[in-house]
């Protein structure tokens, strides 16, 4: 059950109904009570709920006393459901604006300078943006959000999160799903687990607090319950892989001082080194271009001014998966990663800890986003190559696969000796998956500047200074969390220059 004047956070895997929850909880859904043949009417659903909160709740949904807006999972869908003639962003946004936050929204999600554009031009990241934005500016009772960290980097998450946050008044309801568990640690008052198998059954637990929800969704476990639902818990030691290979970093490699324009962008790299067995995070906003860099290192794109880099064996995998492919999966990986496919080693860190079995077997056009996401990083790892560039590897995937991609990856290159460059905004993963990271910083889209590899250390404080945020260690799980902004504890690292803090350095 909602708290009014609160924002309560859903987490759990894909497919375990956290998006049903929501349809049920605006109105949009009417509970079957588990008749699937019969289905009771409203008058015997409030009869069955007698007494408790969800009574009032669901009597004034019926009743229209409760108005509730929901801002959809799937973003990317929104051009083909606007029906109305005048498809730019701002006619559609103050066309629902009934507060006076208009312009306050326009501003800290940066939808200004799109304002006038049409919603079908847009990509993922503004109709992200542009969503959320509609659904804020709209006077309702519940406001619920599906997703809003995706498709955004860590600025803009962090953005949406205070907007959202500034919906809260006393009689309210917001409520949240979310897999970036930084972000959903910043947003929420209180959290509910959602466990089960997927596309079988899911089980809601009672609401915890942020932090206990969260490590009891990490840990698999429901200490007042006595109750397992996940067999091994997720930890997030740094350097946890680390320990177990004696890494031999005497090849080095590097890339050359570089320009490149693009239209009106201009990128500036400051040359670099980097070893076998390392993986090299790119921090940074959209549009200080991360992935140039990347086509650049795999030669797709050329440096101004004729410079070559030294050519190496790359294997990619993009940011924007659309399959062409007709067949199933295994047809896919037979065509092109055999070897890596039948190889056991390749099974056992890679094929197996992603779960491919589960639909192996289906034609690649039918699979979900998270699906198509684990295809391309297994695709992409199964190709030799000396450099691995992987972009976005978390887009589409839930809290706990982004864990195990993310381990996977690690496991991969450092059994492999291979050098991989991750494009990554799910600070958490970021902060796991990271040896060295190189950080972007300028003006999106104008003017940026890729600087030299650096530590985790240095480079997280560089980046986290830029979006002036401060990180905290939990002391159970080791995870990364947000400091609450202007709290005591922000307030002090910002003063000892600490924006990210790694207990084993105090």
């Amino acid at each position: 059950m909602p708290r009014p004047g609160q924002v309560l956070g859903l987490v759990g895997t894909n497919g375990i109904g956290k998006s049903t929850a929501l349809k049920i909880l605006s109105g949009k859904l009417k509970p079957n009570l588990g008749r699937f043949d019969n289905p009771p009417d409203w008058e015997e659903i409030l009869k069955y709920f007698r007494g408790s909160e969800l009574q009032n709740y669901f009597t004034k949904v019926l009743e229209d006393n409760l108005k509730a807006v929901v801002k959809p999972q799937y973003v990317d869908q929104i051009p083909k459901a606007i029906k109305s003639a005048d498809k730019s962003v701002g006619s559609l946004i103050k066309g629902r604006a009934q507060m006076e936050n208009f312009d306050e929204i326009l501003d800290v999600l940066e939808l200004r300078h799109v304002l006038d554009r049409d919603v079908t031009l847009l990509s993922g990241g503004e109709l992200q943006r542009f969503a959320i934005g509609t659904v804020c500016v709209q006077k309702a009772d519940v406001y619920m959000f599906d997703e809003p960290s995706s498709f955004l980097d860590v600025k803009q998450r962090l953005a949406a999160a205070r907007i959202i946050r500034s919906l809260l008044r006393p009689d309210d309801y917001v409520i949240v799903v979310e897999h970036d568990l930084s972000v959903l640690d910043y947003l929420s008052d209180f959290i509910c687990v959602m466990y089960g198998k997927p596309a079988v059954y899911g089980v809601v637990t009672l609401p915890a607090s942020v932090r206990e929800g969260i490590n009891i969704f990490l840990d698999g476990n429901i200490p007042t319950e006595n109750l397992r639902f996940r067999e091994e818990s997720l930890q997030f030691r740094i350097g946890e892989a680390g320990e177990e290979f004696m890494v031999d970093k005497s090849r080095g490699y590097g890339y050359p001082k570089m320009q490149k324009t693009l239209g009106g962008f201009h990128l500036s790299i400051e040359s670099g080194q980097f070893t076998d067995s390392e993986i090299i995070v790119m921090m940074g906003e959209n549009g200080t271009g991360k992935t140039t860099f990347c086509k650049m290192l795999a030669g797709a794109e050329k440096p101004d001014g004729g410079k070559t880099i030294p050519r190496m064996n790359i294997s990619m995998k993009p940011q924007k998966i659309t399959p062409k492919f007709t067949g199933t999966v295994r047809q896919l990986f037979f065509k092109k990663i055999k070897a890596a496919f039948l190889n056991p080693q390749f099974q056992t860190d890679v094929y197996k800890p992603l779960k491919m079995d589960d639909f192996i077997d289906q034609e690649v056009q039918h699979l979900s986003g998270g699906e198509l996401q684990r295809v391309a990083i297994v695709l992409a790892l199964g190709i030799p190559a000396d450099i691995y560039l992987i972009d976005e590897p978390s887009a589409y995937l839930d809290s706990e696969q982004r864990i195990v991609a993310a381990r996977v990856i690690k496991r991969f290159i450092m059994h492999a000796k291979k050098t991989a460059f991750v494009v990554e905004h799910d600070f958490i993963m970021a902060t796991y998956l990271a040896d060295r990271v190189i950080v972007f910083d300028g003006q999106p889209g104008v003017e940026s500047r890729a600087n030299t590899p650096e530590s985790l250390l240095t480079g997280c404080n560089r980046f986290l200074k830029n979006l002036d945020v401060t990180f905290r260690r939990d002391p159970n799980s080791y995870r990364p969390r947000i400091n609450k902004d202007k709290s005591q504890l922000d307030q002090e690292q910002k003063l000892s220059g600490n924006y990210f803090f790694l207990e084993d350095d105090s």
